[in-house]
């Protein structure tokens, strides 16, 4: 019997995961208590203004969508935590650049993409059943991919791995981040036409595929 991927897709979170980047000596726990009830912009403010310990806040905040999406990429728990770790490195070292003209987590996406296509277009991943992790993801997959329901979860994986790489992007964005067609535009730096091609063609990709 079929495993319902819905049940399946995201049973990839590492809880124990994360990016540390406060100093020796900080009181980080009295400052994770204050600094988590800012908003966003705020805590970039301080970060940019020396209270590195803010970049902590925005981590735990958006490490569990980082690290699926990149599981989501390279299909192994390995791959995807060093890919997750290292976007949140860069974001960490280019925060300066970011303008808050899109969301927090739109800019992090958009640099995990980055990393994660990087890394499919050096290597072939290796990759591991999502069912030895616990953790399940509850949200359903869109109802515009109809077509990835009941189908066993390496089925898809494997389907996915085989689509080109912008058309794969937008397919994790689209299905299992539930972002819309301006949001991966702005994710990927392309238009929403061009958004709306690659899924169209993608589904039809794993029409066949499947």
């Amino acid at each position: 019997m079929a495993t319902d991927v819905t049940e399946v897709l995201a049973q990839n979170i590492r809880p124990e995961w994360s990016v540390r980047v406060v100093q020796p000596g900080a009181t980080a726990e009295v400052d994770l208590a204050t600094l988590a009830s800012l908003d966003e912009p705020a805590l970039v403010a301080l970060c940019l203004s020396g209270r590195r310990e803010a970049f902590d806040v925005i981590v735990e905040k958006h490490r569990r969508a980082v690290y699926q999406l990149c599981y989501r990429f390279v299909g192994n728990h390995e791959d995807a935590s060093d890919l997750a770790q290292d976007a949140f490195i860069r974001a960490f070292r280019g925060l300066e650049r970011f303008r808050g003209q899109s969301a927090l987590g739109t800019w992090l996406y958009r640099i995990a993409v980055n990393v994660c296509l990087n890394r499919v277009s050096a290597k072939q991943p290796q990759t591991e059943p999502l069912d030895v992790r616990p953790h399940i993801d509850q949200r359903a997959i869109h109802p515009d991919s109809e077509l990835l329901r009941g189908e066993r979860a390496e089925q898809v994986r494997a389907a996915i791995a085989q689509l080109p790489k912008k058309q794969r992007a937008t397919v994790i964005l689209r299905v299992y981040h539930e972002l819309s067609h301006e949001e991966i535009a702005g994710v990927l730096g392309s238009s929403v036409g061009a958004v709306k091609a690659n899924f169209f063609h993608a589904l039809g990709n794993l029409k066949k595929l499947l």
